[in-house]
C-alpha cells in the first residue's frame, strides 16, 4: 500500500504533533482531483489544535492530519475542471451532511447549525501531507504567478468575506468611505490593508510593533502605521477591520470609527478577561450614529475566487515579503514553534 508523509494530532491531546511517513494515500472518495503538496501555511488555529484546545479527527480516526491554508499543484483531475500541473488550493470549509439554509445555498461560511466540517480542523483531513484530494467544487485554481506565496489565499478568502459583508452592510444607505482603520498586523491585518488599499481608500493600520518588518510591510502599501492607542488617533474612520481579539481594542475599535461607520471584528477573544467599560455611552454612540458591529469568519467559494483575483493584482515581492520563514516538512517541529517576529510560517512540501 502506497503511503505519504502528513503532520498529524490526537485532537484533545496536547503536544502530540507528529510527522509520519506512514500515512495512507487519500482515498478517492476525498475528491476525483488528486494534488501534490507544495506548501501549508501555519495559523494560529493549528496552534491552538497542537495545545490541545481544539480539532476533531474524522470519523472513526483517532488522529487528524493538519494544515488548512493549502498550496499544491494538480496530478489528475478526471472531471477535466481543472489540469495536471495548474496550481490550486482547497477550500477548508464544508456544507453540513443535511444542510441548514446557508449551507444549501453554498453559504457555508454562515452556517446555522455547526455541523459543517472543515480540513485540518474539523473531521476533515487537512492538507499537510504530501498529496491530497479535493472535490472540484472545492477546488481553487490559482494564476501561475502564485506559485511561491499561494499558501495566503485562505486567510485572504478570510478578508475578501469581510470586505464583501462591509460593502454589503455600507450600501444600505449612500455611503462613500474614505478612511480605513485596520487593527493588527499580522497576516490578516496585512491582508486587510491589502484589499482596502486595492479599493482606493486611505488605509492606516494600528500595531504594537515597533520593530520588525510589519511597519515596513505597511508603508510599503502606501499606508500608514500607527503604534499608539486606538482612542489617541486623531481621526475617525469610516471601517475599521479588527484583527486582534483583544477586549480592550475591540472597546476602542466600536468607539472610534465615524458615524454611519462598519466594525468588521475578525479577531477572536480568547474570553475569561473582564473590562470596565460605559456599556451605555457605547449603546448611545451606536445608535445615534447608525453604526454597525459585526462578526466575521471563513470563507464560502464566492469570497476564495475574490482572493485569487486580489493576490494576483498584488505586489507579488510584498507578498513573498509576508512569509518570514518556510521550513521543510523534515523539520516540521520547528515550522510549528512560534517566533517573536514572525509574519507567516510555512511549511514547505516542495523540497
Amino acid at each position: 500500500m502506497r503511503t505519504v508523509r502528513a503532520v498529524t494530532v490526537t485532537p484533545g491531546v496536547p503536544d502530540s504533533l507528529r510527522l509520519t511517513d506512514e500515512w495512507p494515500e487519500p482515498a478517492t472518495e476525498e475528491g476525483a482531483i488528486l494534488v501534490q503538496s507544495l506548501a501549508v501555511g501555519i495559523c494560529g488555529t493549528d496552534h491552538e489544535i497542537i495545545a490541545g484546545a481544539y480539532g476533531e479527527a474524522p470519523p472513526g480516526q483517532e488522529r487528524l492530519v493538519l494544515g488548512h491554508e493549502a498550496l499544491g499543484r494538480v496530478l489528475e483531475d478526471p472531471t477535466g475542471t481543472l489540469q495536471a500541473g495548474d496550481l490550486v488550493a482547497g477550500i477548508v470549509r464544508h456544507p453540513d451532511p443535511l444542510p441548514c439554509p446557508n449551507c444549501a445555498v453554498g453559504e457555508w461560511d454562515m452556517c446555522r447549525n455547526g455541523q459543517y466540517t472543515e480540513h485540518g480542523i474539523k473531521a476533515l483531513p487537512g492538507f499537510a501531507r504530501d498529496r491530497w484530494r479535493v472535490q472540484p467544487k472545492f477546488a481553487v485554481g490559482l494564476d501561475p504567478v502564485l506559485a511561491p506565496v499561494g499558501m495566503l489565499l485562505e486567510p485572504a478568502s478570510v478578508v475578501a468575506k469581510a470586505w464583501d459583508h462591509i460593502d454589503r452592510i455600507g450600501a444600505r444607505a449612500e455611503w462613500q468611505p474614505q478612511s480605513v482603520l485596520v487593527t493588527g498586523a499580522g497576516p490578516i491585518g496585512l491582508l486587510a490593508a491589502l484589499l482596502a488599499t486595492q479599493r482606493g481608500l486611505s488605509v492606516h493600520v494600528l500595531d504594537r510593533n515597533t520593530t520588525g518588518p510589519k511597519p515596513d510591510l505597511v508603508r510599503s502599501l502606501g499606508a500608514t502605521y500607527h503604534t499608539s492607542p486606538v482612542g489617541e488617533l486623531d481621526f475617525e474612520p469610516d471601517v475599521v477591520v479588527e484583527c486582534t481579539g483583544a477586549p480592550a481594542v475591540v472597546l476602542d475599535a466600536m468607539c472610534k470609527v465615524g458615524p454611519t461607520g462598519v466594525v468588521c471584528l475578525t479577531g477572536v477573544s480568547s474570553g475569561g478577561r473582564t473590562i470596565d467599560f460605559d456599556a451605555g455611552a457605547l449603546n448611545r454612540a451606536l445608535v445615534l450614529e447608525n453604526n454597525v458591529v459585526f462578526g466575521s469568519v471563513n470563507a464560502n467559494r464566492r469570497h476564495w475566487d475574490l482572493a485569487a483575483a486580489a493576490l494576483a493584482r498584488a505586489d507579488q515581492s510584498w507578498l513573498n515579503s509576508l512569509i518570514t520563514r518556510r521550513v521543510p516538512v523534515d523539520r516540521y517541529a520547528e515550522a510549528y514553534a512560534t517566533g517573536g517576529e514572525d509574519i507567516k510560517v510555512v511549511l514547505d512540501f516542495a523540497g
